[in-house]
């Protein structure tokens, strides 16, 4: 029987030539693509940033993914359009934003691919990256601390992973809807994001 995982592989491959990023992790969601991305650079690049900003009005899973990571999270009042940086890492959160040749190198974009975003599906998300040994450690990480293609009985567990692969038959609908999309996207305008510095949760 052939790998159903093949596709993911196929889709994360076409995501690069969009792009332009050497190398692209999918994940189920956004959220979790940045949740995975700070705490690579928290425990593994041994980032020493303790506190994070990010702008008071966005979705309410980017602070949560900040601080499920292990790091503080702190508000700036402050407009942006399609994507923003997660200060000071070199992370940035485009969930509103996907088109052609939109990765800029050094950097770790974290890409939508739910129902309302450019390139849309029932869920999904992705990173968009340069680094080869983030890459390795990223797809453990998403796949339960699993080596993929390794039975479980043969694999070695290292670290305490999190379960949220991408599936393929969202990989193989996104990967048609990708081959028909637009070389140019212009940027989603904002939801009507509540100013998440007035909430005691994230204090």
């Amino acid at each position: 029987m052939s790998n159903p995982f093949q596709v993911v592989r196929d889709f994360e491959r076409a995501v690069c030539e969009y792009t332009g990023a050497p190398y692209c992790v999918t994940t189920n969601s956004c959220t979790m693509a940045l949740l995975l991305v700070v705490k690579w650079y928290r425990e593994q690049a041994r980032d020493d940033a303790e506190v994070i900003t990010i702008p008071s009005r966005t979705y309410v899973g980017v602070p949560m993914s900040v601080i499920n990571a292990g790091a503080e999270v702190a508000f700036k009042d402050r407009e942006w359009r399609g994507l923003y940086q997660l200060e000071p890492l070199p992370v940035w959160d485009s969930a509103r934003y996907f088109t052609s040749g939109m990765y800029c190198p050094g950097h770790m974009q974290c890409v939508s691919f739910h129902a309302t975003k450019i390139l849309g599906d029932t869920q999904g998300g992705a990173i968009l990256l340069d680094n080869a040994e983030a890459d390795r450690w990223l797809r453990r990480m998403r796949f339960d601390g699993r080596s993929e293609g390794v039975p479980p009985n043969k694999d070695t567990f290292t670290e305490i992973g999190y379960h949220c692969y991408m599936s393929p038959d969202v990989a193989a609908r996104l990967l048609h809807k990708l081959s028909v999309l637009p070389e140019y996207n212009r940027p989603l305008d904002n939801d009507d994001y509540p100013d998440l510095s007035m909430f005691k949760v994230f204090r």
